[in-house]
Parts: structure tokens; C-alpha cells; sequence
């Protein structure tokens, strides 16, 4: 089976956001032929790309184009290929870009017109979590498929010799926070009031940001808590990525995050006010100075949320389309992919 990634290629710092590039890595090594095309350009300069897009579609067969977020479905619809469209939703392109709680920015809503209209000329689309589903209206089209870790990539460490290579002392209790502090979507305010709130000076709160997975990695084994404190999410990759890492966690409850640290000791889900997610913080650095480690990695695998699991239910969906489409004849190693 040969599938077209369709991505945005906008990003300075990677060709392919890393997430998406794990779940092509995860289909590949299910046997999965697979290539990327970069979407380049913003807003009407998107539409430059039908045309590179609809020579390489001439000049190559692929049984299905996948597109990873709606803004991408748009370019493969245009060039009028006959080929199964896959669209995966993204997260804000459904239910907007958060500003704050229950505040959508006005030019998200615009982006969420787009993933409603472009409903219909998908073959199949999926949902990282159920809150992103709410809004395909489909529902026959409609997948839920969560996205899925790589264990062998989010292993365990020894955690004494990554605090040393990464200079974080031994008598402290480090809350660690991933992501972008100056999006407001991911509300670093949180984190940090809620960690003054504390009022520990044994406790310090590290933001290492513009990273590489393998230093993601290394500060997710080092730390003694991870933290989420975003309004909105669809599937985020790194409450998984914390717990394939037996990491303690606080989430706030947005997309399936709370699912995913639930029934897992160690880990809490937080409210938006700062005295509650301090509690929540405080109960986990309690948990990891008297236990240490969750069984996070467990509870990954019993949700069947490693990237083979999930590698294979989106094959599925591809093949599904396959059988449905008349005018796709899958090509020889399509027919591998157990």
C-alpha cells in the first residue's frame, strides 16, 4: 500500500511536525510505503500548491492521500484526484484556537468554517479525541483514533545520570512544562502560579522549549513531574509521551488527556484554578519522593495507545477505503500489509 502524507511545510524548525512524523514512522514500519508532501505558503499562497501537488499525483501511484489537518485536505480536493482523501483533524482547525477558558479567537472560527465545509469530499475522516469527533457531522465517515506513542523512542532512563547531564541538581523537585510559554493556548500562567503557590523553594519549575525528541525524552525521565495546563487539546502527544516515561503528571481536562492519566497513581487532573493545580502538583511530587515512578507505560498499553496499535487501525481505515473505491487499484505491496 503506497500513501501520500499531505502536511503543512511551514515550520522553520522541522519539514514534518514530529508527532505526524511518528505516525508515518509507525505505518512504515507496519509495512506502509510512504511519502510527504509540504504544503508551503500561508493563507491564499496554500493554493500555489495544487498544481506541484496534481504533477506528483500524475507522475506517481498512491492508493490513498492522507491530509493532517483541514487546511491540507483542501489542496488534494482541488486538484481533483480521484483518490481516496483521508483527513485527519488536528485539534484547534475543529474546535477553534483557545485563548483563554471557553474563549475562541475570531480567526479560528474561520478555520472551523473550513473543516465543517470540507465534510462532505473526504472518504474517511478521523478524530484524535472525542471532543475534536463532536464536530464531524458525517458521522459514517467518522473515525476516533487517538495518537499513538512510540515506546521504543520514549524509553527509560536512569534518571540520576540524565539530571546530571542536563545540570538539574539533586536536592530539587523539577515541574516540567513543554511547551510554548508565549502561546496562550498552553497557559504557562498556570503552571507558573501554581507552583509559586506552593511556596517551595526545594521546587522549581523548568520550561526547556525548542527541543529536540531526544532531549524531550531525557527531561521527561529526569523530572519529577510533568505538567498540562492547555484549554484546549484534541490527542496531545506528550501526556502519552510522559507517561510511556512512568512520569508523575497534572493535566487539566481537555481532549483526552484526563483518559489517558486516569486510574494511573501519580498522576491528577487539575482545574484551571491555580490553588487546585497546586494541590494536584504537590500530591504528585509526594508520590514520586515515596514511590517514584507510575506505571504510566502499563496504562499506555492497556489503551492499546502504542504507535503499532494505532498504526494498524488507521491501515484498517485504508483498507476499508479500498475495497469502497472503484478507481483505486491498490498496488502490489498493499497486499503485504498484513
Amino acid at each position: 500500500m503506497k500513501v501520500l502524507f499531505v502536511v503543512s511545510g511551514n515550520n522553520k524548525h522541522y519539514e514534518v511536525a514530529p508527532f505526524i512524523q511518528s505516525q508515518g514512522e509507525s505505518l512504515r514500519a507496519a509495512g506502509v510505503e510512504l511519502d510527504y508532501f509540504g504544503i508551503k505558503g500561508k493563507g491564499l499562497k496554500y493554493l500555489n500548491n495544487v498544481g506541484r501537488l496534481r504533477r506528483l499525483l500524475r507522475e506517481n501511484h498512491y492508493d490513498v492521500i492522507h491530509a493532517h489537518y483541514s487546511f491540507c485536505g483542501w489542496i488534494p480536493l482541488l486538484t481533483g484526484t480521484r483518490r481516496p482523501i483521508v483527513l485527519s483533524l488536528m485539534g484547534d482547525d475543529a474546535t477553534g484556537t483557545f485563548a483563554g477558558v471557553n474563549k475562541i479567537t475570531f480567526k479560528s472560527r474561520v478555520l472551523m468554517f473550513l473543516a465543517w465545509a470540507i465534510q462532505p469530499f473526504m472518504d474517511a475522516i478521523i478524530s484524535k479525541s472525542p471532543n475534536i469527533e463532536s464536530f464531524v457531522y458525517l458521522k459514517k465517515k467518522s473515525h476516533l483514533v487517538p495518537n499513538g506513542v512510540r515506546l521504543e523512542q520514549f524509553s527509560l532512563f536512569d534518571r540520576k545520570t540524565l539530571r546530571e547531564k542536563l545540570g538539574m541538581s539533586p536536592d530539587k523537585k523539577y515541574v516540567l512544562f513543554l511547551g510554548n510559554k508565549a502561546d496562550p493556548n498552553k497557559n504557562y500562567a498556570l503552571a507558573a502560579d501554581a507552583v509559586a503557590t506552593l511556596n517551595r523553594p526545594d521546587v522549581e519549575l523548568i520550561n526547556p522549549f525548542r527541543i529536540t525528541h531526544d532531549q524531550v525524552v531525557e527531561y521527561l525521565n529526569a523530572a519529577d513531574v510533568f505538567v498540562l495546563c492547555s484549554f484546549s487539546e484534541g490527542s496531545p502527544n506528550v501526556v502519552k509521551e510522559a507517561m510511556a516515561c512512568n512520569c508523575p503528571a497534572v493535566v487539566t481536562d481537555v481532549g483526552d488527556a484526563a483518559w489517558v492519566v486516569s486510574e494511573t497513581e501519580g498522576c491528577h487532573v487539575g482545574s484551571f484554578e491555580p490553588a487546585d493545580f497546586a494541590q494536584k502538583i504537590a500530591l504528585s511530587l509526594q508520590y514520586a519522593s515515596e514511590k517514584g515512578r507510575t506505571k504510566g507505560r502499563e496504562r499506555l498499553l492497556e489503551l492499546g495507545l502504542d504507535a503499532e496499535s494505532i498504526a494498524h487501525k488507521i491501515i484498517d481505515i485504508y483498507k476499508s477505503l479500498l475495497k469502497t473505491n472503484k478507481q483505486t487499484q491498490p498496488t502490489l505491496q498493499s497486499e503485504q500489509v498484513s
